[in-house]
């Protein structure tokens, strides 16, 4: 019989995080949920924004500021689990999270889970903006946006040796676990959804939904929703099934403000080498779930306002991108607005290696292929993926998920 998890917070003692000497004493008996739109907070308290507060889980107590929200799993498994907002979350995320469509960006939050594992080891992925680590008896996934500091100080406070973090690195999916590289060829109607939809949910779909492709977030320093259901043994039995993928990688975004990203999102910055380390993770991070060479894996970059400086920065980022994928035995795709990327991309078309395959975004609800910002010479051999429809909630076969909606036309 496992011992009864401990979720408790307490005053913060630490000096390192202490400012104002305010304390606050909050015991969380049940955190309330963390909506979709605007995140409860736990049991009310009496804190200051200046604060911090201890939160306990299974023994291991980790200093956060006390603005921070805290969200009990066990009591909420319907809660998105994101990390664009500032949240600890306590157990571990359900099959069914209710998550929107298409949130992006990054942030300092932590997910603590439950494991057998004993023995601590702590590593880091960089490019991703992400420290993994396992104690006695749980597993710590830290994500980290503008604020490594802050995240490797919360580590400490728990006795995670941060500074001998090694990094991380993705162990390939057994042979037996991966999808032949038609996994990403479809024609027809497609769904994107923040969180990889549970067994049930999938099947559910399948049966009623009319959708035969499914777009799953696999990576990036962007991905703002957890992924528990994503792993190559579910990537392979939604093949075996008859779905189809679009893998999307989160990566660095054109700018840190004046984008729909918005300011959480970590900008592009040295646009060559980030555009190369972004395409040595994302292949990683495709094998790893079962998504081998000749997949095209998309990278996501939102809408931005378009000329000088930040055009040169992302069609040199998405270059680089495109051309370490091809090097790695990948394809590459690219997601973004037609008023954007596709624009800056067509005018650069007889100067940069152009992505494979191209995921635009226009929301005028037709499911076609064809846009009017696209000549017809370019992606013109089954290339072409159009999100027509976006932030939609539909329910099919009684399970209701956010998602944005595609029509593909992706060959091999």
């Amino acid at each position: 019989m496992q011992p009864t998890e401990e979720r408790v917070i307490h005053p913060a003692r630490s000096p390192l995080f202490r400012r104002g000497g305010a304390r606050v004493l909050m015991v969380l008996a049940a955190a309330t949920a963390l909506a979709t739109g605007s995140p409860a907070t736990a049991p009310a308290a009496q804190r200051t924004s200046d604060d911090t507060i201890h939160v306990t889980y299974r023994g291991h107590v980790f200093t956060v500021p006390a603005s921070w929200r805290v969200v009990d799993l066990e009591k909420d498994p319907d809660t998105c689990v994101r990390f664009d907002r500032h949240v600890v979350y306590l157990g571990t995320p359900g099959s069914r999270q209710n998550c929107p469509a298409d949130p992006t960006g990054r942030t300092e939050a932590l997910l603590l889970q439950p494991t057998g594992a004993a023995g601590t080891d702590v590593t880091e992925n960089r490019t991703a903006g992400t420290y993994r680590a396992t104690a006695d008896r749980i597993a710590v996934t830290a994500a980290y946006g503008q604020d490594r500091t802050r995240i490797q100080e919360i580590l400490r406070t728990a006795g995670l040796n941060v500074a001998s973090a090694r990094a991380e690195t993705v162990a390939e999916a057994p042979a037996a676990l991966a999808v032949p590289a038609d996994a990403t060829s479809f024609r027809g109607k497609g769904f994107d959804a923040c969180t990889a939809p549970s067994q049930t949910a999938m099947d559910a779909w399948k049966d009623t939904s009319g959708y035969g492709a499914v777009g799953v977030y696999i990576g990036g320093i962007n991905r703002a929703c957890a992924q528990p259901n994503l792993t190559a043994s579910w990537v392979q039995k939604q093949y075996a099934n008859g779905w189809r993928f679009i893998p999307l990688y989160v990566g660095r975004q054109p700018s840190a403000d004046g984008g729909s990203c918005g300011s959480g999102c970590a900008a592009i910055t040295d646009a060559a080498p980030q555009g190369t380390a972004a395409a040595d993770d994302a292949a990683r991070q495709a094998a790893a779930v079962g998504l081998g060479k000749g997949t095209v894996i998309y990278n996501d970059l939102e809408h931005y306002t378009t000329g000088g400086a930040v055009t040169t920065r992302v069609l040199t980022y998405l270059e680089a991108y495109t051309e370490r994928l091809h090097e790695l035995g990948y394809r590459s795709g690219a997601y973004g607005s037609s008023s954007s990327l596709i624009q800056d991309l067509v005018a650069g078309a007889a100067d940069v290696t152009l992505p494979d395959v191209i995921h635009f975004a226009r929301w005028n609800d037709s499911a076609t292929t064809e846009d009017s910002a696209i000549p017809a010479r370019l992606w013109a051999d089954h290339q072409r993926i159009h999100q027509y429809a976006g932030d939609r909630t539909e329910t099919h076969g009684g399970v209701k998920i956010g998602i944005d909606r595609n029509q593909l036309d992706v060959g091999p």
